[in-house]
């Protein structure tokens, strides 16, 4: 921070701030731009500054001297000093977060492992059994997870006594502290190996390949997870193991498609038989065939519902339904005979009329006043 630096403006607060407003925007900005959380340019120098102008108006002399002539000294044109005695970054960026190393040395939980499974249509409707296989972490079965040869104790290290821990007694803005912190020579286990294992180098743990038997529920969804709790990499230090989420993915089926609980069938017809009515023989996810009767007349995009042929409930008994949606195709190719029995029965038809709605725009009008 250099003498034309204002260490008011450096912290953001005002000339007439208290004692206790100062320090919380101090702490603010160094855990904003403390190096240790913020790798941005700048982050560094930024950091030293906010430091610099604390330590000028935590001071109530520094303070005043600062008020009244511009600068620290009294006029000597040094600029701020003292940020070097403050012991470094990362003296104070522990006394807000002390004890967090010695923390992350203790059981550690596994990682969640994460598969995906891809199912056919009907396999996602009335369930299956199948069977995956990853990779995942587990606990060395030759020396029993401690990394020692033969599963022997591990030896107690020197370095922390078998505490784990490392602390130092420091100084900061804040007075005398104690800094706790994970021993390095043993990552804060308190035991070291001495006579490695030969399976997994002295690790205690190894990444193997697993087969899981999975069940798929009936009524499923693409996109869909299944929990498989404790099945994902093993914990160190004795925590527990991770999960294993499986996501399914559905192959899409040649006639149905899903809605929901419905499943859905696209029925195409001829004009003849919708003019006239017919009774059609329809697929159903089951691998049956049932009839279905259409009344003379039937428009296309008509939809027809076919009870309880549906996807089954996941969670519940029941079946949604299947619905039938009827496609009206108009012939592309014809030949001279059908040309002529169709520009006769056009003749008798005549042009039909659209069918007045201005009572229905009337209602709507109405409701909105």
């Amino acid at each position: 921070m250099t003498t034309q630096q204002d260490p008011y403006s450096v912290l953001g607060v005002t000339r007439d701030a208290s004692a206790e407003d100062i320090k919380r925007a101090f702490r603010k900005l160094a855990m904003e731009y403390h190096p240790d959380r913020n790798q941005d340019d700048g982050a560094e120098e930024r950091f030293k500054s906010v430091n610099a102008a604390y330590e000028v108006l935590s001071d109530p002399e520094k303070r005043a001297r600062f008020d009244r002539f511009g600068q620290t000294d009294g006029g000597n044109g040094q600029g701020f000093a003292g940020f070097e005695s403050m012991g470094g970054f990362g003296d104070i960026f522990d006394a807000f977060f002390r004890g967090t190393a010695a923390r992350r040395a203790g059981p550690q939980r596994g990682a969640d492992l994460e598969a995906r499974l891809t199912i056919d249509f009907e396999e996602s409707i009335f369930g299956a059994e199948k069977e995956i296989t990853f990779h995942r972490t587990e606990n060395c079965k030759d020396c029993r997870g401690s990394g020692q040869r033969g599963g022997a104790a591990r030896d107690t290290c020197e370095a922390c006594d078998g505490t784990g821990e490392i602390r130092r007694v420091q100084q900061s803005l804040f007075g005398q502290y104690v800094n706790v912190a994970a021993c390095p020579t043993c990552e804060g286990e308190g035991s070291v190996v001495t006579d490695a294992c030969t399976t997994c180098k002295g690790k205690g743990q190894q990444r193997i390949r697993v087969s899981q038997h999975i069940k798929v529920p009936a009524g499923v969804e693409g996109g869909s997870q299944i929990r498989f709790a404790g099945e994902g990499d093993a914990g160190a230090r004795g925590g527990p193991n991770g999960n294993l989420y499986i996501e399914l993915q559905v192959e899409p089926h040649e006639v149905f498609t899903r809605a929901d609980r419905d499943l859905v069938y696209e029925l195409p017809l001829n004009i003849a038989q919708a003019a006239l009515g017919t009774t059609v023989e329809i697929p159903t996810i089951d691998g049956d065939e049932i009839e279905l009767e259409l009344k003379p007349g039937t428009q296309h995009g008509e939809l027809h519902t076919v009870k309880d042929r549906g996807v089954p409930h996941l969670r519940g008994s029941g079946r949604g339904n299947m619905l039938v949606r009827t496609h009206v195709v108009t012939p592309q190719k014809l030949s001279d005979d059908q040309k002529e029995l169709l520009a006769q029965l056009a003749e008798s038809l005549g042009t039909p009329e659209v069918p007045d709605d201005s009572s229905i725009f009337d209602r709507i009008r109405g409701a909105f006043g």
